[in-house]
């Protein structure tokens, strides 16, 4: 399935975990510095640099290289979410993002947000970040290289972005909450079967 940002509440609550999708348009990029900063100014009720609703957050912080005037991204790999866990709720809630991109999960404060809200969270594959940079058809601008150039809030315009796996939903079905849950049944399974009990 492709989307188009800005991305719609009710296409995003059509969504189901396990869906593939491919995002098309406008994404920016924020890890634990930027987050920090976002809320910082959501606290001081300051205007970020970037109309952020409707759009996908990607938990990255890309190498990119400057030629000439423009920014050319290399490498842009997902970051571990989880990371980001404390402040993602308030940012789907605050800054109106329907889609976190990112690897690895996110808690129950995100899937309660996504719920509520009507966000989701997408899974990236990891090693991957030669391939993603190539669906970045260019850098839109930058803000906060002030943070370093892996926490600066990169806005980018991508093209056939993904493949991306829903893996929380806006009913708030978490994939890697269930897969963990179910994991650890089985070790207690195989636990009791070792110890003969």
């Amino acid at each position: 399935m492709n989307l188009f940002t800005p991305l719609k509440e009710e296409e995003i609550r059509k969504l189901k975990c396990g869906d593939i999708i491919y995002v098309s348009g406008t994404i920016f990029t924020a890890r634990d510095q930027a987050h920090k900063r976002f809320i910082e100014y959501i606290k001081n009720e300051r205007k970020l640099p970037i109309e952020t609703r409707g759009l996908a957050l990607f938990h990255c912080g890309p190498i990119v290289r400057k030629k000439k005037n423009s920014w050319i991204i290399v490498a842009a790999g997902p970051t571990t979410s989880t990371r980001m866990e404390r402040f993602e709720a308030d940012v789907i809630k605050n800054l109106g993002v329907r889609m976190i991109i990112g690897k690895g999960g996110m808690g129950d404060r995100t899937a309660e947000a996504c719920r509520e809200f009507g966000a989701v969270y997408c899974a990236y594959t990891g090693g991957v970040a030669v391939t993603a940079a190539k669906s970045v058809s260019k850098v839109k601008n930058v803000y906060w290289l002030d943070l370093g150039m892996p926490e600066a809030l990169w806005v980018l315009e991508v093209k056939n972005f993904g493949p991306l796996v829903v893996a929380i939903d806006s009913n708030g079905e978490n994939m890697f909450k269930e897969v963990s849950l179910k994991a650890n049944k089985r070790k207690q399974l195989l636990l009791k079967e070792i110890r003969g009990t």
